[in-house]
C-alpha cells in the first residue's frame, strides 16, 4: 500500500515557500470523536518531534509551519513592495482573477470538501459554504463588482469617471469556525487592486493554507501578479494583529470575530489610522406573521442549529404572531427531529460537537428562571444521539418566551449565544395587527446586532412595511433561507455591534477600495469653468 501523502504547507512569503519556527498539525474531526486520547497525543508528539512515524497515523491530515515576529513582519513587507505595481495592472485583467477562482473552486471542489470535512464542518454544511463562494464569484457578482469599480460619463466636453482605487495593503484575520471560506473573501480584496497578507488560525490552519498557497497563488500567477501580492503566515492573532495595527505598511485589518473584542480592535485600528473592516457577531431575528407558510417557515428557523449554532448567520431568535404560535412551534418540534449529530462526513449530519458547553446550561437555566418554557432539547448527547452527560454534541434546544416587552431581559434572546438554542418569542394577545406590526418592525430595528434579518409572511402591506421601515442589518430576506447566498446580494456585513460603526452590507471589493472622481477635459476654458461664458 503506498505511504499516505501529508499535507505540508510552510509560510507563503513574496511567491516563495519559507521556513516557520515549528509545526502546527490537523488531525481528522473524525478521529477526535472515535478517540480524542490517541488523536491530541498524536497532535502533541508531532509538534514536539515532527519526524516521528506518527506523520503517518491516519489521524494525521496535515501541517503548517508557525510564523515568528519577523516572519510575520517579512509578509507585511512583501506585500507592501507588490502593492503599487499590482494597482496599476488592468482592472480588466485583476477582475479576471474572480472568474478564475470560481472555476478552480468548482475544478477541485472534492479536494475543498474533504479538507473542510477533515476540519470539523459537517458535510452538507461544507456544501453550503462552497455555494457562498461559487455566488460570491457568479457571473451576475462579477458583472455588479464590474460596474462600481469604474464607471464613465461624458459631460460638457469632459470625459467624467468615477472609480474604486484600492487602498493598498488588506491583512485578513479569518475565524475559527470558518477559517477557507472567510479567507475566500481575499480574492475580491486583490480584485480591487490590493496585496493580501493572510493570517491561518494557528488552531485550524489547514484549509485557509491550501486556498491560499495552492488555489490563489497559482492563479495570481497566471493573470501576472507580481510576487508578494498574496502572502499567508500561520500565526497567532494578538502576535498578529499586534504588529498589524503598529506597522506603518498595513492600510485596512479585515477582522473576523466576537463583538466585544472586534469594537476593541476598531478603536486600536482608529488610533493607528488603519482601515478597520468587521465581521461580528450576529444575532438575527426570523419573523413569522399570520398566513405564513408555516411548514417553510419552520425549515429556515431550523437554520438555527445548523453546525449546533456556531455560525454567525444563522437566525438566532424568533418573533412570532400569537395567532399563530401554537401551530409554528408545533412544525420545528417536527422538523428538528432531521437536525442530528453524527461523523462530519456523513450526509446527514448537521450538528457539530461543542467542546465548552457549561455557558449553554447557564443561559438556559436563566431564561426558564425568567418565565422561559423549555419546548425540546436542553441536554448533551453522544455522536449517535445518545443523552449523556459526557456527550460533546448539545441537542437543538427550543425555549419559548412569553411577550414582547420583557424579551431582552432573556440573554438568549438579546445577545448571540453561538449555541444549538432559540428562543421563540410569542407577544401577548391585545395588540390590534397595525400596533402589532409597530411593535414586531421596532424589534427588529432595535438590536443591537445587525447581521440578517428574515420575514415569512404572504400579506403585501406586510412585506412592504418591513422593506420600508426595517433599517437594522445588511441583508433582509422575505419568504426565503434564512442562511442561503444569492447573486448580487451581499453575503456579509453589517450594523451594530456586528460591523461596528462603519457597518453595512460588506462586498470587500469596496470595502478595500476607495471612490476617486476623475475629469479629462478637452478644450475647456478655467475661467468659463468656473465663472460661466
Amino acid at each position: 500500500m503506498p505511504e499516505k501523502e501529508l499535507r505540508s504547507y510552510k509560510l507563503y512569503i513574496a511567491g516563495k515557500d519559507v521556513e516557520g519556527d515549528g509545526w502546527v498539525y490537523t488531525v481528522s474531526a473524525r478521529s477526535l470523536l472515535e478517540d480524542v486520547f490517541t488523536s491530541v497525543s498524536l497532535k502533541r508528539e508531532l509538534e514536539q518531534n515532527p519526524d516521528s512515524e506518527a506523520a503517518a497515523h491516519p489521524y494525521v491530515v496535515g501541517r503548517c509551519a508557525i510564523a515568528s515576529d519577523t516572519s510575520i513582519d517579512l509578509a507585511t513587507e512583501a506585500a507592501a513592495a507588490a502593492a503599487a505595481t499590482w494597482a496599476e495592472v488592468p482592472l480588466e485583467r485583476r477582475m479576471r482573477l474572480g472568474t478564475l477562482f470560481r472555476e478552480e473552486l468548482i475544478r477541485r471542489e472534492q479536494e475543498f470538501l474533504d479538507i473542510l470535512v477533515a476540519e470539523a464542518h459537517p458535510l452538507r454544511l461544507a456544501r453550503w459554504e462552497l455555494s457562498c463562494m461559487k455566488q460570491i464569484y457568479s457571473e451576475e457578482s462579477l458583472y455588479w463588482y464590474r460596474q462600481r469599480m469604474h464607471t464613465e460619463f461624458e459631460h460638457q466636453g469632459r470625459r467624467l469617471i468615477v472609480r474604486r482605487q484600492p487602498d493598498g495593503v488588506v491583512a485578513f484575520n479569518p475565524p475559527q469556525n470558518a477559517p477557507a471560506p472567510s479567507a475566500a473573501l481575499a480574492v475580491l480584496a486583490l480584485m480591487a487592486g490590493n496585496a493580501v497578507v493572510m493570517r491561518a488560525p494557528r488552531s485550524i490552519a489547514l484549509s485557509t493554507m491550501w486556498l491560499m498557497r495552492d488555489v490563489v497563488g497559482p492563479l495570481l500567477d497566471e493573470v501576472g501578479a507580481p510576487p508578494g501580492v498574496l502572502n499567508a503566515v500561520c500565526s497567532n492573532p494578538k502576535q498578529t494583529l499586534d504588529r498589524w495595527v503598529a506597522s506603518p505598511l498595513v492600510n485596512d485589518i479585515f477582522y473576523i470575530g466576537g463583538s466585544e473584542e472586534g469594537l476593541r480592535f476598531q478603536e486600536s485600528c482608529v488610533a493607528n489610522g488603519k482601515k478597520p473592516i468587521l465581521e461580528l457577531a450576529g444575532n438575527d431575528t426570523i419573523v413569522i406573521w399570520k398566513g405564513a407558510d408555516l411548514k417553510r417557515a419552520a425549515e429556515a428557523i431550523c437554520e438555527s442549529f445548523y453546525g449546533s449554532g456556531q455560525i454567525c448567520m444563522v437566525p438566532n431568535c424568533v418573533l412570532v404572531h400569537p395567532e399563530i404560535a401554537e401551530e409554528l412551534i408545533a412544525e420545528v418540534g417536527e422538523r428538528i427531529k432531521l437536525v442530528r449529530p453524527g461523523y462530519p462526513e456523513d450526509e446527514d449530519v448537521l450538528l457539530s460537537p461543542v467542546r465548552r458547553s457549561e455557558k449553554f446550561f447557564a443561559l438556559l437555566q436563566q431564561s426558564l428562571e425568567r418565565g422561559g418554557e423549555l419546548i425540546c432539547g436542553g441536554k448533551r448527547t453522544e455522536v449517535d444521539g445518545t443523552v449523556s452527560e459526557t456527550g460533546v454534541f448539545l441537542q437543538p434546544t427550543v425555549v419559548r418566551v412569553n411577550g414582547l416587552p420583557g424579551a431582552r431581559t432573556h440573554d438568549i434572546v438579546r445577545s448571540e449565544t453561538f449555541f444549538p438554542l432559540l428562543p421563540i418569542v410569542v407577544p401577548e394577545r391585545g395588540e390590534d395587527d397595525d400596533e402589532l406590526l409597530n411593535s414586531f418592525i421596532d424589534f427588529v430595528n432595535t438590536n443591537e446586532y445587525g447581521l440578517r434579518n428574515s420575514l415569512w409572511v404572504k400579506s403585501a402591506r406586510v412585506i412592504n412595511a418591513f422593506v420600508q421601515r426595517v433599517v437594522n442589518g445588511g441583508l433582509l430576506k422575505i419568504n426565503d433561507s434564512h442562511i442561503g447566498f444569492l447573486p448580487y446580494l451581499p453575503s456579509h456585513g453589517g450594523t451594530g455591534l456586528t460591523g461596528g460603526v462603519y457597518g453595512e452590507a460588506n462586498y470587500p471589493i469596496l470595502k478595500t477600495s476607495h471612490i476617486q472622481g476623475v475629469s479629462i477635459a478637452h478644450d475647456i476654458s478655467p475661467h468659463e469653468a468656473v465663472f460661466g461664458p
